[in-house]
């Protein structure tokens, strides 16, 4: 007797689908929780904190010296125990897309949120991340061992 052919997918598609569905969890390894810090035990972050300028601060526990204020953005300066850093907010998921692009070229750590962006040195930035969330970028690297130029140095004028 013969048996029927089946017209579901084939053995390739079924490799494709478990290497796309287990991949993420392979390329974690052993004792990594898939945040790149390697499985350190340390927490995963909040969600990510939403609000105003004034109101971000306060979550992370800082008074912000404001820097710019316009219809686009509002830039304020905060230093608390952990480090210096500037918190900008934008009126537009657009508008803080194209300060992260233009900040890039400056290289350094962003923590970026739904329309803010904290700004300075990576501890800094890391200890933030615990009290506002967000997801850490980095900007270019470009290797020279020179310093950075301060966080959003550059940026007041930006309108985005």
């Amino acid at each position: 007797m013969r048996t029927p052919k089946t017209t579901g997918a084939g053995p390739k598609a079924l490799i494709a689908l478990a290497v796309v569905l287990l991949g993420p969890l392979v390329a974690c390894g052993p004792g990594d929780d898939g945040d790149g810090r390697g499985g350190s035990g340390t927490p995963p972050p909040p969600p990510t904190a939403t609000g105003t300028l004034e109101q971000l601060a306060a979550r992370a526990g800082c008074v912000p010296e404001l820097r710019a204020g316009a219809q686009e953005l509002r830039q304020g300066r905060c230093a608390t125990a952990d480090g210096t850093y500037v918190l900008v907010t934008f009126a537009t998921d657009r508008g803080l897309r194209e300060w992260i692009n233009a900040a890039n070229d400056y290289g350094g750590t962003y923590l970026v949120g739904r329309r803010w962006v904290a700004s300075g040195g990576e501890k800094t930035i890391t200890a933030l991340r615990a009290r506002l969330g967000g997801d850490l970028e980095h900007g270019a690297d470009h290797g020279t061992g020179t310093a950075v130029p301060s966080p959003g140095e550059g940026h007041e004028g930006h309108r985005g």
